[in-house]
C-alpha cells in the first residue's frame, strides 16, 4: 500500500523503516486506500533546517521575484484544478465540484498575494524635525508554520502560505492526516512555479508533530484552524514558546429568517449552506432561527429541499452531498439526531441509516432536519460538524439577535429579509465576525480578513487579507539625518524632541 511521504527541501522525504503511519480512507467506500507518514521530532527538525536555510536567500529576494513565482503558481492551480479537486474528493468525500470551489476561493488569496507590492509599501515623513526624515517598512518573521483541518485541505492552507511566502517567509505546512495528498500536490506545483527548495515544506502527522511545531525554537509563528479546544491549546502552547499565533476555532452559525423574507429563496440557500460538503464546514449553517410566523411557512420549504438533496460519491455527476470523513463522524451525527426527540425536538427529516447502492460501506448519512429545537438541547449546543439543521423558533428580531449573542461562538451568521432597516439593525447588533445579508455562507473575499469573535477566534489575529500581511511581517522604523560638516549641532543629553 502506498505511503504518503513528507515533502522537505523540494522533494518527497522517503519514510524510514520505523516511521509511524496512519490510514487514509476513501470515505465513499470505507476502504483504506493509503497510509500517511507521521512525523517525529527528526522530521520536524529536518523541515525547520531546510526552511531556515532557504529563508536567508528568500527573505532577501525582490518582490518581483516572489510575485513572478506566485503568478506562475496561480496559473498551475487553474490548469490542475480538476486533478486537485479529484484528489480532495477521494480523501475527503466532498463532491469534485465542491472541491474545485474551495480551490478557486483559495486561489483568490494567491491573487491577493501577487499584488503585495502595493500592500507592502511603507510610509515616509520628511522633515519631522530639522534635517530629519522618518520612514518605515515591514520584514518577514522567518520560518512560519500552518496547522490545518481536514475539511478544506486546499483552501485553508492557501489562506496562509501564499501571503507568508509573498512577504518573504518560509513555510512548513502540517495538514490533516485524514486527507494529506492535496498538500503534497500543491508542493509540487510550487516547485514547478519556480519556488526555491525549502521555502515550502509539508510534514504530515498527529499530536506529536503538532507539539513539535508549537515548541520548536526555529519557528517564529503558527497559524491554526480547527476546533476551539485545540485552538486554545495551540494558542497557549505556542505563545508560551514565544511565537505569534493565529488560532481559529469552531462555530455554530445561525441563519435568521424574518417573515418578510423570500422563503423559497431563503430555504434553498439555507439548505445548501447546511448540507453542502456534508456540513463539514466552519461556515456551515447549523441553526435556522425562524422569526414569528416565518416558521410554519419555512418548515415545508426546508423539508422539501432537504429531501431533494442527492447523496452519493463525490466523483459521481449530479451528487449534491458526499459522505462524512470517517465512520466516527457519522456515528456522532446520527447519535445527535437519535437523541433529539428525547429532548423535545421534532425530527422532520431523518438522514440516519442511509445506504448508497454500490457504496454500502461508505461513511454516508443523509440530511437531517430538526424542528422545535431549544438552546438547552445537545443538537443546539454541540458543534456537530455534519448535515444536521436545527430550527429554533423566536418571536422577534431582537430575540434572534439576543440568542445569537448568547452563543459562545461568533464565527458567521446570516439574515434573510427584504427590509434594509432590519438588516442594518441585525448587522450592527450581532456579536459575530462575518455576516451575510441574504448570503448564507459569508466567507469574505481575499482582500478582507477571515475571522470570528468569541470562541471562534482565540487571540486577536484573523487570517488572510491585510491582517494576514501584518501577521507574517513586523515593522522597522528608520529615523535618518544627513548632516553637513558646517552644520554640526552639539549633542544633547536630554531626551530628543522635534524642533
Amino acid at each position: 500500500m502506498n505511503t504518503i511521504p513528507h515533502w522537505i527541501n523540494g522533494a518527497p522525504a522517503t519514510p524510514a523503516a520505523d516511521t509511524r503511519t496512519a490510514p487514509v480512507y476513501n470515505p465513499a467506500t470505507g476502504a483504506e486506500q493509503a497510509r500517511v507518514a507521521l512525523a517525529g521530532h527528526a522530521d520536524i527538525n529536518a523541515a525547520v533546517t531546510a526552511a531556515t536555510a532557504a529563508f536567508d536567500s528568500w527573505s532577501q529576494s525582490s518582490i518581483s521575484q516572489r510575485t513572478t513565482v506566485l503568478f506562475a503558481f496561480r496559473q498551475l492551480l487553474i490548469e490542475h484544478e480538476e486533478e486537485l479537486g479529484r484528489i480532495i474528493s477521494a480523501e475527503h468525500g466532498k463532491t469534485v465540484d465542491d472541491a474545485r470551489g474551495e480551490i478557486a476561493r483559495g486561489r483568490e488569496v494567491v491573487e491577493y498575494a501577487c499584488g503585495l507590492g502595493d500592500v507592502l509599501k511603507g510610509g515616509f515623513s520628511g522633515q519631522v524635525s530639522r534635517g530629519i526624515d522618518v520612514h518605515d517598512f515591514r520584514e518577514p518573521l522567518g520560518v512560519v508554520a500552518g496547522i490545518t483541518p481536514f475539511n478544506f485541505p486546499a483552501m485553508v492552507p492557501l489562506w496562509m502560505h501564499p501571503i507568508a511566502i509573498a512577504t518573504g517567509n518560509t513555510f512548513i505546512l502540517k495538514p490533516s492526516e485524514r486527507d494529506p495528498s492535496a498538500a503534497n500536490f500543491v508542493a509540487g506545483l510550487y516547485q514547478r512555479a519556480g519556488l526555491p527548495d525549502g521555502v515550502f515544506n509539508v510534514v504530515h502527522g498527529d499530536k506529536t508533530a503538532v507539539d513539535a511545531l508549537l515548541t520548536h525554537s526555529g519557528i517564529s509563528s503558527v497559524s491554526f484552524v480547527g476546533s476551539t479546544p485545540i485552538a486554545k491549546y495551540v494558542h497557549e502552547t505556542a505563545t508560551a514558546n514565544g511565537k505569534r499565533v493565529q488560532a481559529l476555532g469552531g462555530a455554530k452559525n445561525h441563519a435568521v429568517v424574518l417573515p418578510d423574507a423570500d422563503l423559497e429563496f431563503a430555504g434553498s440557500h439555507i439548505t445548501a449552506g447546511a448540507y453542502g460538503s456534508a456540513g463539514e464546514r466552519c461556515m456551515a449553517l447549523s441553526v435556522a432561527v425562524a422569526v414569528g410566523d416565518a416558521a410554519d411557512r419555512l418548515l415545508p420549504v426546508l423539508q422539501r429541499k432537504a429531501e431533494e438533496v442527492r447523496v452519493g460519491p463525490g466523483d459521481t455527476p449530479g451528487t449534491d452531498m458526499g459522505p462524512l470523513i470517517t465512520a466516527a463522524a457519522r456515528e456522532r451525527v446520527e447519535s445527535a439526531v437519535a437523541a433529539a426527540p428525547g429532548q423535545g425536538a421534532t425530527v422532520v427529516v431523518d438522514g440516519r441509516g442511509l445506504k448508497v447502492d454500490g457504496y454500502e460501506n461508505g461513511f454516508f448519512t443523509g440530511p437531517s432536519l430538526l424542528d422545535h429545537v431549544t438552546t438547552a438541547m445537545d443538537a443546539y449546543q454541540d458543534e456537530l460538524f455534519g448535515p444536521v439543521l436545527a430550527v429554533v423558533r423566536v418571536e422577534t428580531l431582537d430575540e434572534a439577535i439576543a440568542l445569537i449573542n448568547a452563543n459562545p461562538y461568533g464565527n458567521g451568521t446570516a439574515v434573510f429579509t427584504s427590509s434594509g432597516e432590519a438588516a442594518r439593525r441585525f448587522q450592527r447588533g450581532v456579536k459575530v465576525g462575518m455576516i451575510g445579508v441574504n448570503v448564507p455562507v459569508p466567507v469574505p473575499m481575499s482582500y478582507y480578513s477571515f475571522g470570528g469573535w468569541k470562541d471562534s477566534l482565540i487571540g486577536d489575529s484573523p487570517i488572510h487579507g491585510p491582517e494576514g500581511v501584518r501577521f507574517y511581517t513586523r515593522p522597522k522604523v528608520v529615523t535618518t539625518r544627513w548632516p553637513q560638516p558646517a552644520q554640526h549641532e552639539a549633542a544633547g543629553f536630554t531626551f530628543p524632541t522635534s524642533n
